[in-house]
């Protein structure tokens, strides 16, 4: 049989014991935020941060940059590939280093502004950008389906170091920021 326990004290936060000022001191107060309207001890009402119109883009309220989700990671994977691609077959008529060097730059990109709960959605979006960047834009020498496999393969096959070189640079970043997240929760 259990026990009932009874409260000797109310729910709610708990109450701390009346201290001496000298306890006071060891503790640190609260900085105030720099965009507080609150006067300061002076009396005199802290001055206003000055905001640039592209100052508050890629940042989230709390002055913290804006993470993707997977789902976002996936569809700027693709549309990040796609405008590299389009504008490689625009200025050089094919897909070469340009694509190659646009893809590393949105896997490392992809990579870093993951957020933590959906980090494996970096490595893994960006080749499936990258095949569907080579299946919209490569030149097709065959119509019909069987051509567009066949130059889907081909254009993965002849453009395998970019892939890979892209992809490990995603999975070498997402490693790395998963281990240093587990240290960071095993110091608190």
């Amino acid at each position: 049989m259990e026990q009932q326990r009874t409260r000797t004290q109310t729910p709610g936060p708990r109450r701390r014991p009346p201290s001496s000022g000298t306890d006071r001191a060891a503790v640190p107060a609260p900085a105030a935020p720099a965009d507080s309207r609150l006067r300061t001890a002076s009396g005199g009402a802290s001055a206003p941060r000055l905001r640039l119109p592209w100052a508050g883009r890629g940042t989230s309220p709390n002055g913290r940059p804006a993470r993707l989700t997977a789902v976002g990671t996936a569809v700027a994977a693709a549309v990040g590939t796609l405008l590299v691609a389009g504008l490689d077959r625009l200025v050089f008529g094919g897909l070469g280093v340009l694509f190659g060097l646009g893809y590393l730059v949105v896997c490392f990109q992809l990579a870093v502004r993951v957020r933590l709960p959906d980090l494996p959605a970096a490595p893994i979006s960006g080749p499936i950008a990258f095949a569907l960047a080579l299946a919209v834009l490569a030149p097709v020498p065959a119509s019909g389906v069987t051509g567009r496999v066949v130059a889907l393969a081909s254009g993965l096959a002849v453009r395998a170091g970019w892939l890979f070189a892209g992809t490990g640079l995603a999975a070498a970043i997402v490693a790395a920021r998963f281990v240093a997240q587990r240290r960071i929760r095993r110091a608190r």
